[in-house]
C-alpha cells in the first residue's frame, strides 16, 4: 500500500508542477506514475513499478511532445525584439565587427548591430538580414536577394559619377 502513494504523490506532485508551470515539463512523468501505481496496485514488484515508470514517461515524452509543441501556444504573436529576427535592415553606420561598430535601422529604430561573418565589414546602404539578437545587438547578414541589386546600383551611381557633365556641376557647388 505504501508504494500506491508513493507514485500517487508522484502523481500528484507533477500535476500541480505542470499546471503551475503551463510549459508541459512534467505531465509525461505524472503518466508514468499513474501506470506505476496501477502495477503497484496489481501487486507488481517495486523493480517493474520503477521500470514501467521510466519507460512510459519516455514514450510520452518522445511521441507526445513534439505533437503537443506544434499546437500548443501555436497562436502566439511574436512581440517586441523578437519580431526582428527574420526581417530586413538598412546599415546606417559601417558594421565592422573587429572596430566593435555599427548600427542599422529597423522599423524605424536605430540598433548596434555586428555581422554573423568575422572580418566582413558592411558599409552604410547595404541592406541585411536580422538573423539573431544578442543582447542589446542585432546579428546580421547581407540580405543575399538583395546583394544581386546592390552592384547594379553602385555601377551606376558611380558611373554618373564619373560622367564629365556631372563632374562639372559637383565643380560649381
Amino acid at each position: 500500500m505504501n508504494e500506491i502513494m508513493l507514485w500517487l504523490v508522484i502523481l500528484i506532485i507533477a500535476i500541480v508542477v505542470e499546471l503551475i508551470s503551463l510549459g508541459l515539463t512534467t505531465i509525461w512523468f505524472a503518466g508514468g506514475a499513474l501506470v506505476a501505481a496501477v502495477a503497484a496496485a496489481a501487486g507488481g514488484p517495486v523493480w517493474l513499478q520503477i521500470i514501467l515508470f521510466i519507460a512510459v514517461s519516455v514514450i510520452l515524452l518522445a511521441f507526445t511532445r513534439p505533437i503537443a509543441v506544434k499546437y500548443f501556444n501555436r497562436e502566439r504573436v511574436r512581440t517586441n525584439v523578437e519580431s526582428l529576427v527574420g526581417r530586413q535592415a538598412v546599415v546606417i553606420s559601417e558594421i565592422d565587427n573587429l572596430q566593435g561598430t555599427g548600427q542599422v535601422t529597423v522599423g524605424g529604430q536605430e540598433w548596434s548591430a555586428r555581422s554573423c561573418e568575422e572580418g566582413k565589414i558592411l558599409v552604410p546602404g547595404t541592406i541585411v538580414r536580422v538573423m539573431a539578437i544578442n543582447g542589446v545587438k542585432l546579428i546580421v547578414s547581407e540580405d543575399p536577394k538583395m546583394r544581386e541589386a546592390m552592384p547594379k546600383q553602385a555601377s551606376q551611381s558611380s558611373e554618373a559619377e564619373l560622367d564629365p557633365k556631372n563632374i562639372e556641376k559637383n565643380d560649381e557647388i
